[in-house]
């Protein structure tokens, strides 16, 4: 079962840079501030700012879906036609996220909390 998209995720090159810019639009301070990850929150809204995505094949910002089952989403979205762009991985905090494909090249992701 799907929550929605609640949770963004950008990849971004300077991420100090990206911090004071995303919080300065936002309004917000970030909740977390980590190397490897700043995030955002408005309401039940994520907006997280991530150093690495380039490096994992991000070239723009991708929706996460909460959903209950990380893998039985990636499952259904497989047997839909989408291809597999990231398997199901823990991403720290117990949360799991799976990233697919569709035939168009867009990115959707999965986020089980």
């Amino acid at each position: 079962m799907s929550h929605g998209i609640k949770t963004i995720i950008v990849p971004v090159r300077d991420l100090a840079a990206a911090r004071a810019l995303y919080g300065t639009v936002l309004g917000v301070a970030p909740y977390a501030d980590e190397p490897y990850y700043v995030g955002f929150r408005l309401g039940d809204q994520e907006i997280g700012l991530d150093p690495n995505g380039h490096g994992h094949g991000m070239n723009g910002p991708v929706g996460y879906c909460h959903v209950d089952d990380a893998a039985a989403a990636l499952r259904r979205a497989v047997e839909a036609g989408w291809r597999t762009r990231q398997d199901v991985k823990d991403v720290g905090g117990g949360q799991l996220a799976a990233v697919v494909e569709d035939p168009s090249g867009n990115l959707l992701g999965f986020l089980q909390r």
